[in-house]
């Protein structure tokens, strides 16, 4: 919904003045409220900032009628039912059995099921609580809508990360109904199907990042291995070797130098699975095949991979330039100053580095430009405003350019240092060698596909071709399961 439902219901006219809505248009339509709570009063101000007529049922109308604005009527329960078609339910479960001696008023209304149970109780029950409602008043019908959105959205006004409003029921008309609600409140209905979605809309709410516990456990696990491996290396060597303690090294030096190497292998891995997902569809000769579910997993889990590389990358920029700040780079610069002086060296330049350093800090600098213009566009404030063209030249194109400048910048870092071997400490290869590997793949691999030969073929089946000439549909039996398939 454009225009006034955009904004806030909360004003500073209404502050200024009485602290409440307009009374509602007498011919505007009716829906009842039972209950008084936070949301209840919420859900109240939404309602009446659009359109509605809103009549409140409470055990104690007296006490909360100055809770509600006053255009609003507050009264007893029984005279609550009355009138309206539509019901909002705003109650906790344990509280639904108070209005079993309603059941006569309440037959043929549709109840509208707001609540949302906490995590024992979804555990402990075996039905949500719509269905539980549902038990109770068979003579009603029950939807589940409005459990996901917060009191505050409701009087702020919906915004882009929070406009979808989960509806299910077993009856269409209710469905509808509440629908045409739904989108006159400014928000967008999506239809979860009958009321036995009802437990999977309810622990929507109760999931804490659903989409980032793969993607945050592959980054912790990268993290982990760089970190003990550069600490072997930097750390552990110089110690055992020599009886040098560089243990200072562990909180900002070995951190700065594994956080890059993260975010490097995470960046890949974005583009990877594109990379294999074309491969299959060129040896399938079809699009229409599903992915096998780790693959179509790894898909749908690209976006919260490409922002934990650029949260890695952006905390390895902030560390080398806290690194001029440190103690330890002070006494650094201090000894090598002495150690040329002893030397009776005037002038100390080494073209080949400064050259390095000059394009390796260049590079450094694009591709954590590029990688934060990636960022930015997957935010849905910013994809949406983007057509499906520009957005996929953001993602795609320029997401293989940052991965490309990665690539240099990390080639620039090692320079010859591959190649020598005071690098190789304990047997083990320098850090870069190995962060190296994955994006090699991609990048080859990408290449390959440009080819001709490939790419032609690639982009006939992306169109619908089929190399056996014909289209076969299958549905998938689970709907979880369709609602997870990814898209390439």
């Amino acid at each position: 919904m454009s225009g006034e439902m955009d904004k806030p219901l909360i004003s500073r006219r209404l502050v200024d003045s009485d602290g409440s809505l307009a009374e509602a248009p007498s011919d505007a339509p009716k829906v009842g409220i039972l209950g008084s709570g936070d949301f209840a009063r919420s859900l109240v101000t939404r309602l009446l900032g659009s359109g509605f007529s809103v009549v409140v049922g409470s055990r104690n109308p007296k006490r909360t009628a100055g809770l509600f604005p006053s255009g609003a009527q507050v009264t007893f329960q029984a005279e609550a039912v009355d009138s309206p078609d539509v019901i909002f339910v705003a109650m906790f479960r344990e509280h639904y059995s108070s209005l079993c001696g309603l059941s006569d008023q309440l037959a043929g209304k549709i109840l509208v099921d707001v609540s949302n149970p906490t995590e024992q109780e979804h555990f402990r029950h075996h039905e949500s609580n719509a269905e539980y409602l549902a038990s109770l008043f068979p003579t009603c019908t029950v939807v589940k809508a409005f459990n996901v959105i917060s009191a505050w959205t409701l009087q702020s006004g919906p915004r882009d990360g929070n406009r979808q409003v989960p509806i299910c029921s077993d009856h269409p008309e209710a469905k509808r109904a509440v629908s045409e609600m739904v989108q006159a409140m400014g928000f967008m209905p999506v239809d979860m199907g009958s009321l036995v979605s009802a437990r999977e809309v309810e622990a929507m709410p109760l999931r804490l990042l659903p989409g980032w516990k793969v993607p945050a456990l592959l980054a912790l696990g990268l993290f982990a291995f760089f970190y003990v491996y550069n600490f072997i290396r930097d750390v552990l060597q110089p110690y055992v070797r020599d009886g040098k303690s560089k243990f200072y090294k562990l909180p900002v030096s070995v951190v700065n130098t594994t956080l890059p190497c993260v975010a490097y292998v995470l960046l890949s891995l974005v583009y990877l699975p594109g990379v294999l997902a074309a491969a299959l569809q060129l040896r399938r000769g079809t699009k229409y095949r599903r992915f096998p579910d780790w693959l179509d997993h790894w898909l749908q889990h690209r976006k919260q991979i490409g922002l934990l590389s650029f949260f890695c990358a952006a905390l390895h920029a902030l560390y080398s330039f806290c690194l001029p700040l440190s103690r330890v780079n002070r006494y650094e610069v201090v000894n090598l100053a002495i150690k040329q002086v002893l030397a009776n060296k005037s002038h100390l330049w080494i073209e080949e580095e400064v050259w390095r350093m000059e394009i390796y800090l260049s590079l450094g600098v694009l591709a954590l430009g590029t990688l934060s213009l990636l960022a930015i566009t997957s935010l849905p404030s910013i994809a949406n405003s983007l057509n499906w063209k520009e957005f996929s030249f953001v993602q795609s194109t320029l997401g293989f350019i940052a991965l490309v400048l990665s690539t240099l910048h990390t080639l620039t870092y090692g320079w010859t240092r591959a190649f020598e071997d005071s690098h190789y400490k304990f047997y083990l290869p320098p850090t870069f060698t190995l962060t190296l590997l994955v994006p090699c793949v991609v990048i080859l691999a990408k290449g390959l596909f440009l080819l001709p030969c490939f790419s032609r073929r690639l982009s006939r089946i992306r169109r619908g071709w089929e190399k056996d000439g014909g289209v076969k549909f299958t549905l998938p039996t689970d709907h979880a399961l369709a609602q997870k398939t990814s898209h390439v």
